[in-house]
């Protein structure tokens, strides 16, 4: 833990350095947000300023966790043990990582310089099929790979239940799903990166306690691993949230939304905790919630709203609520969520 906790900190302070450098060229090259005109008349104000801040967050983290990898490698030849499984268990997640950052980045380009109306970014279906074909990709790893995923931890239940194939759709599902949902929560300034930073925590956490008691009945992944990745992803968007407090002089874009939330669930499938993730994760759960619950009810009702506006936060902006009252009032939702969750985890 007190290794983890360094790099978590030398992940902020490799962040922030690179923070500045990042901003400066993300305004020369004009990359900076568009703003929907059917959104918080006092969001206007934001339009222009620079986003893709998630390479602020992903450059360190594939950095640092290369290095670390690459000594181990090192430090296992010369004691002349097998390498061909060192860094298996991080290398999954921080995979998922890039390829998710590159989709986001591909995706905050076409919003700022596209061919289609700015603001929209990929058209949706292009979108959801390449994030489709990347967890599938991912979920095929873990299953069948040296991790060798297949079961689900169960709070109160000692043994892990065995879901054979069934595991590998409900990955790709899991996947997809949180990498949208932090996307959504994503539209306040400091929002999804203090809802995914406590998350993340959350997860470390677990894999720590989980670290004590050993690899459980069927589980091929050596959870330890992921308690650094997890402090280490936790430091940099500490570093992130610098630039991105009220008023956010960068955004995180899909580069880092998309990457981050994929990323998240990756790390719940590896701990086996997964069913636990809409608990620790609440936030981006309810956002995505009102997002569909809206357009069902406006469908049903032939043009009605359920919420003065979604995803949710713009509802509380609507009421009344200032920005930071949002953010701060969702983060206190989003710890206390992953406290519940942590203790489930230890049933």
């Amino acid at each position: 833990m007190a290794a983890s906790l360094f790099l978590g900190g030398l992940a902020f302070l490799l962040a922030v350095v690179w923070g500045g450098p990042l901003i400066r060229v993300l305004r020369a090259r004009r990359i900076g947000k568009q703003i929907r005109i059917e959104g918080p008349q006092t969001h206007q104000i934001k339009m222009g300023t620079p986003t893709m801040g998630g390479l602020m967050i992903v450059v360190p983290v594939v950095v640092i966790t290369g290095v670390i990898t690459l000594i181990n490698v090192v430090v296992e030849m010369n004691e002349g043990r097998p390498i061909a499984n060192i860094g298996q268990q991080v290398l999954v997640p921080v995979a998922t990582l890039i390829a998710f950052a590159i989709l986001g980045a591909v995706d905050d380009l076409q919003n700022v310089r596209g061919q289609r109306v700015r603001g929209e970014g990929m058209r949706p279906r292009t979108k959801w099929l390449i994030q489709v074909t990347l967890a599938a990709i991912i979920a095929l790893v873990l299953h069948f790979g040296p991790s060798q995923l297949r079961s689900v931890a169960i709070p109160g239940v000692v043994e892990r239940v065995d879901i054979g194939l069934l595991w590998i759709p409900i990955a790709m599902f899991w996947i997809v799903g949180f990498s949208n949902a932090v996307n959504l929560t994503d539209g306040l300034d400091g929002l999804a990166g203090i809802i995914t930073a406590t998350a993340f925590l959350a997860y470390g956490i677990i894999a720590y306690l989980q670290s004590f008691a050993g690899k459980p009945p069927g589980s091929f992944v050596e959870v330890s691993n992921l308690v650094p990745f997890s402090l280490i992803i936790v430091g940099a968007i500490l570093a992130f949230l610098w630039f991105n407090a009220h008023p956010a002089q960068l955004f995180m874009g899909d580069t880092g939304a998309l990457a981050l939330g994929a990323t998240l669930a990756v790390v719940a499938l590896m701990t086996g905790q997964w069913l636990l993730l809409p608990v620790i994760a609440l936030v981006p759960v309810a956002e995505t919630l009102s997002v569909m619950l809206q357009v069902g009810y406006f469908k049903v009702t032939k043009g009605r709203r359920l919420f003065k506006m979604s995803p949710l936060h713009h509802h509380f902006e609507l009421l009344g609520w200032s920005e930071t009252q949002v953010v701060q009032r969702f983060w206190l939702i989003g710890i206390w969520a992953a406290m519940v969750g942590i203790a489930l985890a230890l049933l």
